[in-house]
This record gives structure tokens, sequence and C-alpha cells, in this order.
């Protein structure tokens, strides 16, 4: 039997890693675990093209931006599976992103990551080219969702026990809308492969 492959996707403000304490767990139980590092290129198409290689038979995981991405591919291809945590919505939940933009208006990329991911965050989390959180917030906030490949995997969009009401909204309006399983992880917020990594491992586990 093969290997299981999971991949990580990450999203604006950070690299692949942000996944290390997620991948180091994963492994423990023999996965083969693919993280990249985006181009942050502003593209959807190019951004899913980049990504359709490792996805293709994989259960591809995400956190905000990277959620983004993976929803898009179960849009638009066929995967084994997924684990979403708190992805944009479009216009399904307007001004979910409105606190996000504000930071970074005001505080450019700092501000971003601390109105997104939290104290936890730190700028060194950031990518080297300066204006990749630009093109990544331009293409988040032009998302939205469309229906889920015919056939898809299970798809399971999860959101922090601690994250904003408007998180806990956009799961279930993306429950409402496509049919996907939502799931509350415990202890955390937004930034849950850094906050409580154990919690997102467990619920990828449940999906392989």
């Amino acid at each position: 039997m093969a290997t299981p492959r999971v991949l990580l996707v990450h999203g604006a403000a950070t690299t692949s890693r942000v996944w290390d304490r997620v991948r180091g767990l994963l492994r423990d139980d023999g996965l083969e675990v693919v993280a990249p590092d985006r181009a942050s290129s502003g593209d959807l198409a190019v951004e899913l093209a980049a990504l359709a290689d490792d996805a293709d038979g994989a259960v591809v995981v995400g956190v905000s931006g990277g959620a983004t991405l993976g929803l898009a591919l179960a849009s638009d291809r066929r995967i084994a599976g997924a684990v979403l945590h708190e992805p944009a919505v479009g216009s399904l939940v307007p001004g979910l992103l409105d606190h996000v933009v504000a930071g970074f208006t005001s505080a450019g990329v700092p501000g971003f990551g601390a109105a997104l991911y939290g104290p936890s965050w730190t700028p060194a989390m950031a990518p080297a080219d300066p204006d990749a959180v630009a093109r990544d917030l331009a293409m988040f906030r032009r998302f939205e969702p469309a229906p889920l490949h015919l056939g898809q995997g299970r798809v399971v969009v999860t959101v922090g026990e601690h994250s904003l009401p408007a998180r806990h909204r956009a799961a279930w309006a993306l429950h409402d809308l496509l049919g996907v399983e939502v799931r509350v992880l415990p202890g955390t917020g937004h930034f849950v492969q850094h906050d409580n990594p154990q919690a997102l491992a467990d619920a990828i586990r449940s999906v392989l």
C-alpha cells in the first residue's frame, strides 16, 4: 500500500517553515509530507497550477490563505481529501477580512500578521519578498467559493474554538453552500498550526 501523502499549504505572511510543528507530528506517523514555499504570485490560477502535482492523490491541508487555496483545489480537481482551517469565503460573509485589511493599511506586513494570526506571529515568519503579502491579500479578497469537484474526497473545514464569531459563521456558510463538514478545534484560534498543532494533526489523521 502506498504511503499516504499530505500536502501542507501555507497562507499569507508565512512560509513553509510555519508547518514545522505539524510536519513533525505527521512524519512520526510515517506519512509522506510535502510543504512547498508558494510564490505568492497574486494569481489564483498560477498558485493552483503550482500545487497541482503535489495535490493529486493527496490530502490537502491549509490554514488561512492556504485553506483558501485548498478549497479552490477541491473545486478544481479531485483530491483524496482536505482539512481546511478558516479559509476566505468571499461574499458569503462580507467583512470577514476587514480587520486584516485595516492592520495591513495601518502597519504593513507586521500589522497584517498581528491582525490575522495574533500575538504568536512574528515578522520573522513572513517571506523575504516585501510585496508577497500585498499580492496574497488582493488575491484572497477576490476569492469566491465554487462547487466541489464531482466525487470529491472528504472535505473538513475547521474553525478555532477561540476564533472570531465571523470565522464560525464562515465555516457554517461553507457547510450550507458546499456540504463540507465543520469541526471546531479546541484551544486555538486562527493560527492553529503554530498554537495547537496537535489539534490540527488529529483532524488530519481523522481524514486519512
